[in-house]
C-alpha cells in the first residue's frame, strides 16, 4: 500500500505492530484502531481518501493534520461510520478496519449505531449545527446512556459529571438549557460531554477546540489527555499544530486524500520531511505583524457606547452578556478582540451590525444613530458594516451554491465585481460555485461566507472567529487578503478571536473582555508585553506551545 506512507511509523501496519507496542508504551492488549487501504469515493467527486492506513492502541493519541479540504473530516467521519452522513452517499472500502476489537469491513448503519457512543465517542468539527435546537444539554448527553439502558439517577449524575469534565461552569444551569442559549465555545464542550459520557475506548475528536479562548483550549486538551492516560485511544482531527505540540504522541499529514508524512509528533514537527508539512509549521503565526499604527486623528467609522445585553437562564435569574462596553474602530484600524468562551464576544460581534438590538447603549457608524434606527432606515447603508459569522454553514440557504450565494451577494450590494474575483480574493477554486455549501469543507465554508462579505466593498468588516476552522496555510492566506483588503481600502476591521497570535499578526489594537465587560485594552504589543489585568495574564499564559 505505497499510498499509505506510513510502514516503519509504529502507526499502522502488521510489520510494524510489535514496535509499536515496545516504543510506544502500548497496553499490550492490540489496538483500537486497525485500518489498512481505507479509501472514500463521493459520487461525482470521485476518491477523497486513497490508500490511507491507521494503526492507534490504547493510552495514545494519533493527530491528523493537513491543508482545507485534504479529506481530514471525512476520514473522521469513516471511522465512526458516517462518510455519506448529510450529503452525498460515500463508498467506503478497506483491506481491514477493526475498530474497538470488531471487524467493520461493510458493517451498516445499525451495527455501527451500535458502537457509536458506547465504544465510539465522536466530537464533530461544528458544534453550532450538531446539536437539537429543541432538546436540552441535558437530554442530548445522556442519549447514549439512555439507548444503552440507563436508570435515570445514573443518566442525570454521569450527564452533570460530563459536563463538569467538559469544562462547563454550572454544569446543572447548562444542563437545563439548549443549545441555542449556549455561546459557540460552550456548545463545543456540551458536545465533548456527550461523547465522553460513556467512556468510550476510542475518542474521535475534530477540531475539539476550534473557536476556544486559550484557557478553555488548554482546559479541553487536558481533559484529552487524562483520558488518554487513562487508557482511551484518542484520534485528534486539528489544524492546530499547538495542540498536536501539546497532545499527540504520534501524528499523520493528510494531502489530497492520502498521508504523505507521519511519525512521531516531535519527529514531524521538529523535522518536517515533506514539503505539506513544511508549509504547514511555516505558516503558523509567530510573532507581532508589520502594521503602522492608526493615526488617532483618522475618522471614527464604528463607535459602541455603554452597550448592556442581559439574556434570561432557565428557571429565573439572568446573564449580563454585555456590562458597559465602549469601544471605537476608526478608518483603516485593526481591533481584536478576545476574551474566554461566554464572554460577549459574538454578542458584541452582533450588536455592532444591529442583527441583535442592546438593552442599554448605542452603537453609531460613520458619526450618524445606527443601532437605535428602525431597520428600514438602517438598510440602504446596511453595506457599509459586514459580519462574518461563526457558523457560516447555518448562514448559507442550504438550496444554494456557491456561485448564487456570491451571485445574490454581488446584485444586492450593486458591486461591479464577479464571483470569480471574489473566489480569488480567498484563494477558492471555481469549483465552489458549483458546490452546495454543505458539501465544501469547514475552511471552503469559511471562506466562501468571508467572499460574501466582500461583495459589499464594506467600510467596516466584523469577523466573528473568521479563521477558527481552517489550516494553518490557508488561515495565513486569508489574513494576509484582509491585510491586503485594508491596505487598498482602507476598510475597518473588528476581528473576534480565541487565537491570540492571530489577534497579534492582524491587529494593532486589543480588547480583553471578561464576563461582558472590557477588561484591558490598548496598542497590541504594549498589552502583550506588559497585560495589567489578571484575566488578560491568565490567556497568555494558556497559549499552546508553537512547532
Amino acid at each position: 500500500m505505497s499510498g499509505g506512507g506510513l510502514n516503519g511509523s509504529g502507526l499502522n501496519g502488521k510489520a510494524s505492530q510489535e514496535s509499536t507496542s515496545g516504543a510506544c508504551g502500548g497496553s499490550g492488549t492490540g489496538p483500537i484502531l486497525d485500518v489498512a487501504g481505507l479509501t472514500v469515493s463521493f459520487p461525482g467527486v470521485g476518491q477523497v481518501l486513497r490508500d490511507v492506513d491507521l494503526w492507534l492502541e490504547p493510552g495514545r493519541c494519533l493527530a491528523v493534520v493537513g491543508g482545507s479540504g485534504a479529506g481530514k473530516s471525512v476520514l473522521a467521519r469513516s471511522l465512526v461510520g458516517l462518510a455519506g452522513e448529510g450529503g452525498a452517499p460515500a463508498t467506503v472500502a478497506a483491506e481491514r478496519f477493526t475498530v474497538a476489537g470488531q471487524d467493520v469491513t461493510g458493517a451498516d448503519a445499525r451495527r455501527w449505531r451500535k458502537l457509536r457512543g458506547a465504544e465510539v465517542g465522536f466530537v464533530l468539527q461544528d458544534a453550532l449545527q450538531s446539536l437539537d435546537p429543541l432538546r436540552t444539554v441535558g437530554a442530548e448527553v445522556a442519549e447514549s446512556l439512555q439507548l444503552r439502558g440507563a436508570r435515570r439517577p445514573e443518566r442525570s449524575r454521569r450527564v452533570l459529571q460530563a459536563l463538569a469534565h467538559a469544562g462547563l461552569d454550572e454544569p446543572e444551569t447548562r444542563a437545563a438549557q439548549r443549545s441555542g442559549e449556549l455561546s459557540g465555545g460552550m456548545r463545543q464542550r456540551a458536545l465533548i460531554a456527550s461523547a465522553i459520557v460513556s467512556e468510550p475506548q476510542l475518542l474521535v475528536a475534530d477540531e475539539p477546540t476550534t473557536a476556544l479562548d486559550a484557557t478553555v483550549a488548554r482546559g479541553v486538551l487536558e481533559l484529552l489527555g487524562r483520558l488518554r492516560d487513562e487508557g482511551t485511544a484518542v484520534l485528534l482531527v486539528t489544524h492546530d499544530l499547538g495542540a498536536v505540540a501539546r497532545l499527540a504522541d504520534d501524528m499523520v499529514v493528510l494531502d489530497g486524500g492520502r498521508v504523505v508524512e507521519s511519525g512521531s509528533a516531535g519527529q514531524v514537527l521538529g523535522r518536517p520531511a515533506h514539503p505539506v508539512t513544511r508549509a504547514l509549521v511555516a505558516a503558523v503565526p509567530r510573532g507581532p505583524g508589520q502594521r503602522p499604527p492608526v493615526p488617532e486623528q483618522a475618522p471614527e467609522v464604528l463607535r459602541a457606547t455603554g452597550l448592556r445585553r442581559r439574556y434570561r437562564l432557565p428557571g429565573g435569574g439572568a446573564v449580563e452578556a454585555l456590562d458597559g462596553v465602549d469601544l471605537t474602530v476608526r478608518r483603516g484600524q485593526a481591533l481584536g478582540v478576545v476574551g474566554e468562551s461566554g464572554s460577549g464576544k459574538s454578542t458584541l460581534a452582533r450588536i455592532l451590525v444591529a442583527a441583535e438590538r442592546a438593552d442599554a447603549g448605542r452603537v453609531e457608524l460613520a458619526g450618524e444613530p445606527w443601532s437605535e434606527l428602525p431597520e428600514r432606515h438602517r438598510r440602504p447603508r446596511r453595506h457599509l458594516v459586514r459580519l462574518v459569522p461563526q457558523d457560516p454553514l447555518g448562514s448559507f440557504d442550504p438550496r444554494w451554491d456557491g456561485g448564487r450565494i456570491l451571485r445574490t451577494a454581488l446584485r444586492l450590494s450593486g458591486s461591479a465585481r464577479t464571483p470569480a474575483e471574489l473566489l480569488e480574493l480567498v484563494r477558492l477554486p471555481a469549483s465552489a460555485l458549483r458546490r452546495s455549501p454543505r458539501s465544501l469543507s469547514g475552511g471552503q465554508r469559511q471562506r466562501l461566507a468571508i467572499a460574501r462579505a466582500l461583495a459589499a466593498e464594506p467600510a467596516v468588516l466584523v469577523l466573528d472567529e473568521p479563521v477558527s476552522a481552517l489550516d494553518v496555510t490557508v488561515q495565513a492566506s486569508i489574513l494576509e487578503t484582509l491585510a491586503d483588503l485594508q491596505e487598498r481600502t482602507g476598510t475597518a476591521l473588528v476581528l473576534i478571536s480565541h487565537d491570540l497570535a492571530v489577534i497579534r499578526q492582524v491587529c494593532d489594537t486589543v480588547a480583553v473582555m471578561h464576563r461582558g465587560r472590557i477588561v484591558e485594552q490598548g496598542p497590541v504589543e504594549q498589552v502583550w508585553a506588559h497585560p495589567s489585568a489578571p484575566f488578560t495574564r491568565a490567556l497568555l499564559e494558556a497559549r499552546p506551545p508553537r512547532p
